[in-house]
């Protein structure tokens, strides 16, 4: 998986041109990241306790030194005041040797440590005890390095507008030292001319210098998080939010596969996000960048962090009471239905329990016309006129009978499909809920495909059970049709909307309006549809339903 995301990324950072579709799959990433964070810091702390192992079978205090200097490093941006803690033993490991290079070398470190926590006052009464005659060239640049970044700091947090002209001036004057004295290709050389560019609104120029700057580092270290950081800034000043986004996303991936929990990046990104209406997973950064920071211990990204994650909190918190509003009342909907189709089930069965009965007088009633028509073989012609009625209206009482029972028996499969298609749903939308998938439940809930699933299965189910008792209908009713006109029926048909119209007139249900509700057109479509069929009819018109109504 590593693998695969670094060639991804790496395939990112080579284009000149980030288009915004790139940064959904580039936010799926990060998602990844923020889940695997725990084997980074593992990384970590695996190196540590190594580092530490080494440190304490030291006797040595020039090793002890150098191992104190590489906790250092390892902690400076995982956990704040561990870092702190070996900066202060090295000074007093340098004060015991009387070394004063290395009593320098690390309060400048100690200096640039606290000014990043926001501890301004700390850091400038150490500067203030560091004679800067006795530094070397090299201390010299950090000396006027932790100047420039302290007072650089203090401009841009102070909550007293009157200092922050005067800290940004001492900034500059730093800065100026530092331009006169350090390598002109050095990192600090290039970042505080690109800074530099930036603030003059030369962005031109400061994307030259952050193009050079970003061709030495690689993804996944704290190096490239620092330079993509910066880059974003860039865009920023541009206004290109989607790539600003990009390199945010870009920084906070290096700074958490490099196990770094100081996140101005991560927590910089939710903020537009949430800007832009994406709450989830900005409250899922920021909540992320927010116990990181925690763990850093470092007072200034708390203060930084905790206005927007209060309110990314209770924007989450009242979208997922809003969520939650609507599944209350999907569910209440949801057992109101079964209700009432449980409701519909015991009055077909009460309906059923009555065509029983009548099915049983009828059947009675018919012996009695059968006993009658044996009584009667021997009267005259209009007597057996009369018992040849009898017998056509027993045998259209049958067939109506075969009919009822035929969709009854249909009817009652149906109910008890839905009974078990409603728990399904019910089930599914339990599930749904508990698992807080809501977006995926409101999307189905959107959908129309299956009432028209519904719809088609009723239908076929309608043909079928109609095709049982008049296996002929189709060819009968063509045989009523002009040869040229009559219907042909497509692969897999049982019957078309046409035939499904004379189908319930063939039933007795003739009123367009009950046809238009059942087959779901309006009346006007299914008068047309009548018309439309007559009007092709090798019979006449008027006794076109007649004859219909005769199809055995």
């Amino acid at each position: 998986m590593k693998k695969i995301t670094l060639i991804l990324f790496l395939s990112l950072i080579t284009c000149s041109v980030f288009p915004s579709e790139r940064l959904d799959s580039l936010l799926l990433v990060l998602d990844n990241a923020i889940e695997e964070h725990n084997i980074y810091s593992d990384e970590r702390e695996m190196r540590i306790k190594n580092l530490k192992q080494m440190a304490g079978n030291s006797t040595n205090k020039d090793e002890l030194y150098n191992f104190n200097l590489m906790l250092y490093k390892e902690y400076k941006a995982y956990k704040c005041d561990s870092a702190i803690h070996y900066l202060h033993q090295n000074i007093s490991l340098a004060t015991q040797q009387n070394n004063l290079y290395r009593i320098n070398e690390s309060k400048l470190l100690l200096t640039r440590l606290l000014a990043s926590t926001g501890m301004y006052m700390e850091a400038t009464d150490i500067l203030s005890s560091i004679n800067r005659s006795s530094l070397s060239d090299e201390l010299l640049i950090d000396y006027f390095s932790a100047y420039n970044y302290v007072f650089s700091e203090a401009s841009f947090y102070t909550q007293d507008n009157t200092r922050t002209q005067e800290y940004r001036y001492k900034s500059n004057t730093y800065q100026d030292s530092i331009f006169m004295f350090a390598d002109k290709q050095s990192e600090l050389y290039l970042h505080l001319q690109e800074s530099d560019l930036l603030y003059s609104g030369k962005t031109d120029e400061a994307f030259s210098i952050n193009d050079t700057r970003l061709a030495t580092t690689t993804l996944g270290t704290p190096e490239f998080a620092m330079i993509a950081f910066h880059r974003s800034l860039i865009y920023h000043r541009l206004n290109d939010t989607d790539n600003e986004k990009i390199y945010l996303a870009l920084s906070s991936l290096s700074d958490i596969r490099s196990a770094i929990k100081d996140h101005a990046s991560l927590w910089m990104l939710a903020q537009i996000l949430y800007k832009e209406g994406d709450i989830e997973r900005a409250y899922q950064y920021i909540r992320f960048s927010w116990n990181e920071t925690v763990f850093y211990n470092a007072r200034l990204r708390s203060i930084q962090s905790a206005g927007i994650l209060s309110l990314i909190d209770k924007t989450y918190h009242a979208l997922v009471k809003q969520q939650n509003s609507k599944l209350q009342n999907y569910l209440l909907l949801t057992s109101t239905l079964g209700l009432l189709l449980v409701i519909a089930l015991l009055y077909i069965y009460r309906q059923m329990r009555k065509l029983a009965a009548a099915r049983n007088d009828l059947q009675q009633i018919n012996n009695q016309l059968k006993d009658l028509n044996e009584e009667l073989k021997g009267l005259n012609k209009e007597q057996k006129e009369m018992n040849n009625c009898l017998t056509s209206t027993n045998m259209e009482l049958s067939e109506s009978n075969r009919i009822k029972e035929e969709y009854i028996g249909r009817f009652i499969k149906l109910c008890s499909m839905y009974i078990d298609k409603l728990d399904a749903y019910r089930r599914m939308v339990n599930k749904k809920i508990t698992t807080g998938k809501t977006e995926e439940l409101y999307k189905i809930t959107r959908s129309q495909e299956a009432l028209e699933d519904e719809l088609k299965e009723l239908y076929i189910h309608f043909d079928t059970a109609f095709l049982q008792l008049f296996p002929n209908f189709v060819d009968e009713f063509n045989n009523l049709l002009e040869k040229e006109e009559r219907i042909h029926l497509k692969k897999g048909e049982l019957l078309n909307t046409e035939l499904r119209i004379f189908a319930l007139i063939r039933l007795g249900i003739d009123d367009s309006s009950q046809i238009a509700e059942f087959l779901r057109y309006s009346v006007n479509t299914i008068y047309n549809y009548r018309a439309k069929v007559k009007n092709k009819a090798c019979v006449s018109r008027e006794d076109f339903e007649v004859l219909v109504m005769r199809i055995k």
